[in-house]
């Protein structure tokens, strides 16, 4: 008789049939579970129905970047080769570097002016693909205009990367299906719907001042439910799984908001939100802040705590007879090592995000305890410390509960074990 989806298909035609008391363990334990996700589900498809964004942007004053005024146009090509020209006397080699670029749609090549913080800091050669601005419409010679240094005509915007990104996120399609197979594929198409809730839902929410407590809880579960029951299945497991992301999800969550009050974090340090800030509308970008806080957390909590139930599962197929106090000290040891190994991963991942960051505060030379409470800093700090803590919470609450039903729809439906007959 097969384990109703919590085991690994490892049944066979002589396995003990369930006896009635295992039959209703199992069905309570499904039951218990049921009663707490379904409700929780139900209640997160209501919260998001009403929260959702009406796509009303107005009142925000934005200005994109990327466009260009009128007879302007931003234009690719593929550099053929790098010089200097129009160099003056004194002036750096960086400040005066074209690059002879052959255009996307034909023609002769034109000389595109380098942008001298990307020639100090990563340079140019040829066979890149950039991004620059065509401005040879507007530079038409008129009559008796004074001569003097002409400005350039094409100037470098960007490199267009979409080929190498392209390939390197095919490579790691392949990989991950190609080592997790077809569970690997779901995590994929899950991870797609992920961003889908955060792209319409979570980001126009913020954008129209809906609450963001509310959005990053209502948006995170939604998330976290859609990944792990399609990724892993509907099973006893992933229930259980999720019921300790939900909860290290809550206390992130209220964790998150008491740092942001009590540690002011305002966001002003930051660059894109000064940028924010100045848009008007409602949007807030302390709630921005908090909303991120929550977010960052999702990926360590699933991690954790589906290991932890896979652990538990593992841990009772080998040994389906120990008792429930043995089984749960066995995988919280393996929690145990998870929580050290998870709370580096993410805060190196923090670090290695922040390393410009952490190099201007280097040089900055400032004491260690005013750096890493300032303005450049505070934000990674308080988002490794409030992520570690709810996940650190969350593997005991989910060894508990992975404990607790796997006893239940698991370890009882094993036969009693015959008690050795009398010698005669």
């Amino acid at each position: 008789m097969g384990h109703g989806g919590i085991g690994h298909g490892n049944s066979s035609a002589g396995e003990p049939e369930l006896t009635p008391a295992a039959a209703l363990a199992r069905r309570r334990a499904t039951w218990i579970l049921a009663a707490i996700l379904v409700p929780l589900g139900l209640v997160t498809l209501v919260a998001m129905i009403v929260l959702w964004p009406s796509g009303d942007r107005s009142g925000l004053k934005l200005s994109n970047p990327y466009a260009v005024a009128q007879g302007v146009s931003m234009d690719t090509g593929t550099v053929q080769t790098v010089q200097q020209s129009g160099c003056t006397l004194g002036q750096a080699l960086s400040q005066c570097t074209v690059a002879v670029t052959q255009p996307d749609t034909g023609g002769v090549t034109v000389q595109v002016a380098m942008n001298p913080d990307v020639m100090v800091s990563h340079g140019v050669k040829a066979g890149d693909r950039i991004r620059y601005l065509n401005l040879s419409r507007l530079q038409a010679p008129s009559a008796g205009a004074a001569a003097g240094p002409a400005a350039p005509s094409y100037v470098f915007v960007d490199f267009v990367r979409t080929v190498p990104i392209l390939l390197l996120a095919g490579l790691y399609a392949v990989v991950v299906v190609a080592v997790a197979r077809w569970r690997g594929l779901r995590a994929l198409l899950g991870l797609g719907g992920a961003y889908a809730v955060l792209a319409l839902f979570v980001l126009p929410g913020l954008v129209e001042g809906k609450p963001p407590l509310l959005l990053a809880v209502v948006g995170s579960t939604a998330i976290m439910m859609g990944v792990l029951y399609f990724a892993h299945g509907v099973s006893a497991r992933t229930s259980t799984a999720l019921l300790g992301t939900i909860f290290g999800l809550g206390v992130t969550a209220l964790l998150a908001w008491w740092a942001v009050d009590a540690g002011n974090l305002t966001g002003v340090g930051s660059h894109d939100a000064a940028s924010l800030v100045n848009l008007g509308g409602k949007l807030s970008i302390s709630g921005t802040i908090l909303c991120g806080l929550v977010i960052a957390s999702l990926g360590a909590l699933n991690d954790v705590t589906i290991t932890q139930a896979s652990a538990v599962w593992e841990l009772y197929e080998l040994a389906p007879r120990t008792s429930a106090r043995s089984l749960f000290s066995s995988a919280l040891r393996i929690g145990r090592d998870h929580i050290a190994s998870t709370v580096y991963t993410v805060a190196f991942a923090y670090a290695g995000a922040a390393l410009p960051v952490l190099l201007l505060v280097m040089l900055y030379d400032r004491p260690l305890l005013e750096a890493l409470t300032g303005p450049e800093l505070v934000e990674e700090v308080v988002r490794t410390l409030v992520g570690s803590i709810g996940l650190v919470l969350a593997i005991p609450l989910t060894t508990a509960v992975a404990v607790a039903v796997v006893k239940a729809t698991g370890a009882a439906r094993l036969a009693p074990v015959p008690a050795p007959e009398a010698a005669h």
